[in-house]
């Protein structure tokens, strides 16, 4: 409920706070799929969490101030940002509660900074969204420590189980990153091999896009789409690796990379599955938009293409009397 609620304080901070020239800004950082995916990296990377900047991605197209064709670059940046969780060894900040408390300073100053007022409200939804984010986190946390979690995960031999234990572990923790610190843990004590990780590493990058998914209800279309193409992303990337690493000796190939560190062998895997797929996906970026569209009909659109088609047929003798 705190991250829905976050959601809806963003987006209407963002309606408020939506100027010409922050519409200007975004703009000129996203008019090009490579400056878009290079913003996503550099978001995630800094605030630790795809789910969040995906989210704010959302909130953006649906406030208007980024196109579906902007957005798409954004999001396939941030799954490549997100592989930085897995290798930094940095200090953990409260992210909710900074963005909390910048957002409510801001909206104690004057009336006439009604702009700096409303990216106020922007901050503390922000900050509540992480609130709601890292307490639904730590409610699954005791999964680590369950035994029968443990002995379940430490079974998988068949892909297809593989993807869908990781899809759906990743989908109940709502964050990629604590799914894959908790294979990275179960790895690093032997509890699993390589080989049965990596599927259900391919299956947490899909868990994942439930965040967006359920960021997106409510919103307008042109947002469903947003997170559909999110969905399309890891799906496809999901089919593609699995394809390789049945065809391939993939796993074989990233243990030679790092022999005795199975920790670093899981944060590669996620780093080239990402980076791969990012790469093959970006030139193709028109093509999962228009996926989405073809997935997410909007009324507008249906009832324009209808005006169009009659516009164009041919008119009937009878039709003029």
């Amino acid at each position: 409920s705190l991250f829905l609620f976050g959601m809806k304080v963003m987006g209407e901070g963002l309606e408020r706070a939506a100027g010409n020239r922050l519409k200007k800004i975004l703009g000129i950082v996203t008019h090009n799929r490579v400056l878009a995916m290079l913003a996503g990296v550099a978001i995630t990377a800094v605030i630790q969490s795809s789910s969040a900047t995906t989210v704010m991605v959302v909130g953006f197209v649906n406030a208007g101030l980024l196109s579906l064709t902007q957005a798409v670059g954004v999001i396939m940046g941030a799954n490549v940002g997100t592989t930085v969780t897995s290798l930094m060894l940095s200090v953990k900040l409260d992210f909710g509660m900074i963005f909390a408390c910048v957002g409510l300073l801001l909206t104690f100053l004057p009336k006439k900074y009604t702009t700096a007022g409303a990216f106020g409200e922007v901050l503390m939804g922000l900050g509540v969204l992480f609130v709601g984010m890292e307490t639904m986190s730590e409610a699954m946390a005791p999964l680590q420590s369950w035994d029968g979690f443990r002995n379940a995960m430490a079974s998988i031999d068949n892909p297809l189980l593989g993807v869908l234990i990781g899809a759906g572990v990743t989908a109940i923790l709502q964050s990629s990153s604590a799914s894959v610190g908790i294979l990275q843990a179960l790895a690093g004590e032997g509890l699993i091999s390589l080989h049965a990780a990596i599927f259900i590493l391919f299956g947490q990058n899909i868990g994942t896009c439930v965040t967006a998914l359920i960021a997106s209800s409510g919103t307008n279309a042109t947002a469903k789409r947003t997170a559909i193409v999110h969905l399309l992303f890891n799906v496809i990337g999901t089919v593609l690796f699995i394809i390789i690493s049945l065809a391939l000796p993939f796993a074989d190939w990233i243990e030679a990379l790092s022999p005795d560190n199975m920790r670093l062998q899981i944060a590669l895997v996620h780093i080239v599955f990402n980076v791969v797929t990012t790469m093959l996906l970006l030139p193709m970026a028109g093509l999962l938009e228009k996926a989405a569209c073809l997935i997410v009909h909007d009324k507008a659109d249906q009832r324009e293409g209808m005006a169009a088609f009659l516009e164009r047929r041919p008119h009937a003798p009878y039709q003029n009397k």
